[in-house]
């Protein structure tokens, strides 16, 4: 069953088709699986091997072109007609002589496109250099053109039906989130976290359950805490630690994100110092956004905000999320930073990350929102503070539990 009426995914082709227009692209190689996801319906772990979607201008349906082993899928998840579903031949993976570039030039010839204007999304994780390069050799006739991020700024205004998703991504959020922080006690291992985590991203909840994220829960703890992007290890949370954890309730693919920072303990003076900033900054943002705004300027309300106190952040605010697989996520268009034009317009989506990293601690705090008619709203309803758990789990007659 499809997650969206066809005329919905009709709706995001033609709008595609105009911006292939604008840049006078004929055809577009779609090989983002979020892209292809966006527009096909298309859902599975295969973007491990070449596939792609091909958009041609006068064409009503778009043609999926991957692995033999996966084209049932492709007729089970899409709203494509069965002969636009063309599968390549096994020997074609991760072959040193043959490649998949090379069955989908011979196709392209073979429908009459090869020597069109044909677009690419020349910087993207899932369209390699030598695929570029075969698809050239295949194609000597074609104009190739960069199609690069054409269809994710379609994707960057929701439908109320990808909010609706979005809104059970967050409920899933804060079921995470909530029994993440509950396991974060001295004695137990970062690991455990991340299995709490995992386990109730994907039980969701009672109504509805969630599916995998993009990206895998960050949990650096201790003076880790000043390295973003960090994992967990086996290490055991200790008295005194600070432990930021950032993850993401995930429906239908559509992402929400959320960060905390917790304390195992009494919190140092340097993260009672610098929580109420952040806190204070985060509020002023979230008062201050609505429609009409650049993302330019939300991010000014935010580093001057913190100016006053005397801190300043080098990297981006936030950026816009919503559908996408690994590894990430964002959506790779609007970014809340300095200079960045993109106006804000009711149903965009963003994670708001207003985090700062000092040389051996930091602290992350996030919310995820979207633009309403006269404001913005998040998606999760969260304690916005520095959250504090006691060192050791107590028993009904208030002694340790070890």
């Amino acid at each position: 069953m499809l997650p969206f009426d066809i005329l919905e995914y009709q709706k995001r082709l033609k709008e595609t088709k105009k911006r292939m227009a604008d840049k006078g692209i004929e055809v577009l190689l779609v090989t983002d699986p979020a892209n292809m996801n966006y527009l096909s319906g298309y859902d599975a772990w295969s973007f491990y091997v070449h596939q792609m979607l091909i958009i041609i201008d006068e064409e009503p349906q778009p043609i999926w072109i991957g692995r033999y082993l996966d084209a049932n899928g492709a007729k089970e998840t899409t709203w494509i007609y069965e002969e636009n579903v063309i599968p390549y031949p096994d020997y074609y993976v991760q072959s040193t002589t043959l490649h998949p570039m090379d069955f989908i030039g011979d196709i392209l010839t073979e429908i009459g496109h090869g020597n069109r204007s044909i677009g690419v999304e020349m910087d993207n994780y899932y369209f390699s250099a030598k695929a570029y390069e075969r698809l050239k050799t295949k194609l000597p006739n074609a104009t190739f053109k960069d199609g690069d991020l054409l269809v994710n700024y379609v994707r960057l205004i929701k439908s109320d039906q990808e909010i609706e998703y979005m809104k059970r991504a967050a409920k899933i959020a804060e079921q995470a989130m909530y029994k993440g922080i509950e396991s974060i006690q001295a004695g137990n291992r970062e690991c455990d976290t991340a299995a709490q985590i995992y386990y109730h991203m994907l039980s969701g909840t009672e109504e509805y359950g969630g599916d995998y994220p993009a990206i895998v829960p960050l949990l650096p703890s201790g003076e880790r805490t000043s390295i973003p992007h960090l994992t967990w290890t086996d290490r055991k949370f200790q008295e005194g630690d600070a432990v930021i954890i950032e993850l993401a309730g995930c429906y239908k693919r559509y992402h929400v994100p959320i960060a905390r920072t917790v304390t195992i303990g009494n919190p140092s003076d340097r993260l009672q110092q610098i929580t109420p900033i952040v806190v204070d900054g985060i509020n002023e943002v979230l008062h201050q956004t609505k429609p009409g705004m650049t993302c330019g300027e939300v991010e000014r309300i935010w580093r001057e905000s913190i100016k006053k106190r005397g801190y300043e952040k080098e990297a981006r605010l936030g950026y816009s999320i919503g559908l996408n697989y690994p590894p990430d996520w964002g959506e790779h268009t609007a970014s809340l930073r300095k200079d960045d034009d993109t106006v804000l317009k009711p149903n965009m989506t963003f994670h708001f990350i207003p985090a700062l990293w000092f040389d051996n601690y930091g602290i992350e705090i996030s919310e995820s929102f979207r633009i309403t008619e006269n404001g913005c709203e998040t998606f999760t309803n969260y304690p916005r503070d520095l959250i504090i758990q006691p060192p050791f789990r107590m028993n009904k007659q208030g002694g340790k539990i070890s």
